[in-house]
């Protein structure tokens, strides 16, 4: 046991050093003309002020929260002031994980649109390698850091449990982050992709990343900070919760007669190796990402999570027959070492399904999709009802199919399986978020492409990869959504455990009022999180239409845009509105707690499923609508009649895109962190409610 807790660390070193050398690799390649390095100098420039002026307003915050953190567990013998010391290694880590992820990314973007002068082939590899890089960072810092505080508190003189309560820490510093980093750069780009979009292809009448619309440089921003760092800090997130429930419930096994000698440790160390044996197989999978000229990107992209996903089975297979005892009873259960592999697998699968139900859903060549373009014809309001069927119809595929996952791990292996399912799901995370990293890359790389006037052919190859961008980035928000209801279950379990619950009784009024505020609390979250993001939008346009209105010779293309004045109104609303949906989700659980512990209980119930639902219903919808909008782009004919850019139909699916715009970037995503943070402030002051 001692060799694996220095060995897992070193799988997060591995993935770390794997990700400096790609980004070495990508900043030696051709970055093209003088003007595409301009813009994409401007785009970089915009995006570091702009994590620059989060990352401060959020180190308050922090250091705030570990003081409160200090004060809470001083003096208590169940946990530590270490705690404190876990909570701020888990919110460096998480945002320097999104800013990794968005700094390669702004390098890699204007190296895609030279590689897309070449082939698509060369474009996918360089847009894919800048999303290797953000997630090789994110598991890589991840299996670093939890591995590493294991292995410095495990030699301290604590027991197994004190060592995890203060462990927990780790994943609340991860998820505080997130789901600021998450709703701020939510906020931020869909500001500035809703404006762009409305004010430039709608009310102008000018193409999508026109360099005449002053919000074309803040869209481009937006997908750096957002769709790339915000979303880093997220998945690094779900896949620390992962881990810390599946350590928090292997640590009841400890003690067990048939957990001596070798066995000690190996329940609470199984989920940090099949961690670590992730990383590796995702290194592997890289290699099988190409794709032919004219062949459909997707299918390279698929090649390399599911062949990932195939080789990693064999692998838990070994892992768990070496680390665990064949059987072993507790609280009057039988457990195998083949119940808990078929309960990690039965996550992968489960993860694997929800993603082939969110690509059918959301692909442009399938018939949900093509039923909004169908739609479309008859102008932006049956888009947007068609879009509302299509988005309702999509939660039904994954709800059953966690509701059969989560049945099945606890039929193999109890709450521990149901932890391990979802570490399953997230095991070849490395890869996953570097096919759902690369979709930004592509689409940053169009607009380049367009901005610096590049041949038709490039900007076809980029929004080729770009449709298959929002399809992965669907696939991705799905395995993170379905990843955080198997992982707050499993939290939700643990909590039961720390705060001393026997049974939760639905009767009781006050689980049944914790349930309701529950699941409200999703609603208004979407609620602030959307409203921020059309406040902002408004001023974008107006601003767009002062411009145009004041600025002699910009719709002729004569002058340039103020692009700066935009960046800044997207910058300030991001940093003012993301405040009160993160306070709420972090204080509305400690004052429950306080009040009633079975009160709290009930709130995550309800906050669980109701923000499932409510965050798979979003994504897909606006990765429908998107989509909608990109097959009308690349031509299609309805009824006889041929539809592109810039017919009715398509204002309508530009209509439609907006609408979902803030639904799948800024509120959707969002809801799985807010569902794990719930779940691990609970945790954490289960102790001193208990």
């Amino acid at each position: 046991m001692e060799l694996l807790n220095v060995l897992v660390p070193l799988t997060g070193l591995i993935a770390l050093l794997y990700a400096l050398w790609r980004s070495s690799w990508i900043a030696r390649q051709d970055a093209g003309t003088s003007e595409m390095q301009a813009i994409a100098s401007a785009i970089a420039e915009g995006a570091r002020a702009f994590l620059k002026r989060e990352y401060r307003t959020l180190s308050g915050f922090v250091l705030l929260i570990a003081l409160l953190l200090v004060i809470a567990n001083t003096g208590k013998e169940a946990t530590s002031p270490l705690l404190a010391l876990s909570f701020l290694v888990g919110a460096f880590c998480s945002g320097t994980a999104g800013f990794l992820g968005m700094r390669v990314a702004t390098l890699a973007n204007v190296r895609t649109t030279q590689a897309a002068r070449t082939s698509l082939n060369q474009a996918l590899r360089m847009a894919f390698s800048g999303g290797s890089v953000m997630g090789m960072s994110v598991v890589g810092l991840g299996v670093l850091g939890l591995g590493g505080l294991f292995l410095i508190y495990s030699h301290l003189d604590w027991d197994i449990q004190k060592v995890i309560n203060v462990i927990s820490g780790f994943s609340l510093g991860a998820s505080s982050v997130a789901l600021f980093a998450r709703v701020g750069g939510g906020i931020y780009t869909k500001a500035a992709d809703v404006g762009a979009d409305l004010a430039g292809k709608v009310y102008e009448g000018i193409p999508e990343d026109d360099p005449r619309n002053p919000a074309v440089i803040a869209d481009n921003v937006g997908d750096n900070v957002g769709d790339v760092a915000g979303m880093g800090a997220d998945l690094f997130e779900s896949y620390v919760g992962s881990i810390v429930s599946a350590m928090v419930l292997g640590a009841l096994f400890v003690g067990l007669p048939e957990f001596s000698g070798r066995y000690q440790l190996s329940a609470v160390l199984l989920p940090l190796v099949l961690a670590g044996a992730g990383i590796l197989i995702s290194l592997l999978g890289t290699a099988f990402v190409r794709v032919r000229e004219g062949d459909n990107p997707q299918r390279g992209l698929n090649r390399g999570i599911f062949g990932s996903a195939l080789l990693i089975v064999p692998v838990t297979y070994l892992l768990v027959g070496v680390l665990l005892p064949e059987e072993w009873y507790f609280e009057d259960r039988l457990y195998t070492a083949t119940g808990v592999f078929l309960a990690t697998v039965i996550g992968l699968a489960v993860g694997v399904l929800i993603g082939l139900s969110t690509e059918y859903y959301c692909s442009p060549y399938r018939r949900p999709v093509l039923s909004i373009v169908r739609q479309s014809v008859t102008g932006p309001a049956t888009n947007i009802i068609a879009g509302l069927g299509v988005a309702m119809e999509s939660t039904a595929i994954p709800l059953v199919l966690i509701g059969f996952g989560i049945l099945g791990a606890y039929t193999m292996a109890g709450l521990y399986g149901i932890a391990l399912a979802a570490v399953g799901m997230l095991s070849v995370t490395g890869i996953q978020l570097a096919t759902d990293a690369y979709g930004p890359i592509a689409d940053n790389a169009g607009g380049i492409a367009e901005m610096s006037h590049q041949p038709p052919e490039v900007r076809a190859r980029t929004d080729r990869l770009d449709a298959v961008g929002n399809t992965t980035a669907a696939i991705g928000k799905g395995f993170a959504i379905g990843s955080a209801a198997l992982t707050a279950l499993a939290l939700f379990a643990a909590f039961q455990q720390q705060a001393q619950i026997p049974v939760i009784n639905l009767t009781e009024a006050h689980v049944l009022a914790g349930m309701f505020i529950g699941a409200v609390m999703p609603f208004l979250f979407s609620s602030m999180a959307i409203g921020a993001v059309g406040r902002a939008a408004r001023q974008m346009i107006l601003e767009v239409g002062r411009q145009f209105r004041e600025i002699p010779g910009l719709r002729e293309g004569k002058a340039r845009p103020e692009y700066a004045r935009c960046v800044d109104i997207s910058t300030r609303a991001a940093l003012r509105e993301m405040i009160a949906p993160g306070l709420m989700a972090l204080i509305v659980p400690v004052v429950v707690g306080v009040l009633d512990k079975q009160m709290l209980a009930g709130l995550l119930a309800g906050v669980t499923v109701s923000g499932v639902l409510m965050a798979i219903f979003q994504a897909n919808a606006g990765g429908a609508w998107d989509n909608a909008k990109k097959r009308v782009e690349e031509g299609i004919e309805v009824d006889g009649v041929f539809y592109k850019k810039g017919t009715e139909v398509h204002k309508a699916t530009v209509v439609g895109d907006t609408v979902g715009d803030p639904l799948k970037d800024t509120s959707g995503p969002s809801l799985n962190i807010l569902i794990k943070l719930i779940s691990v402030i609970s945790l954490v002051i289960a102790p001193l409610i208990a």
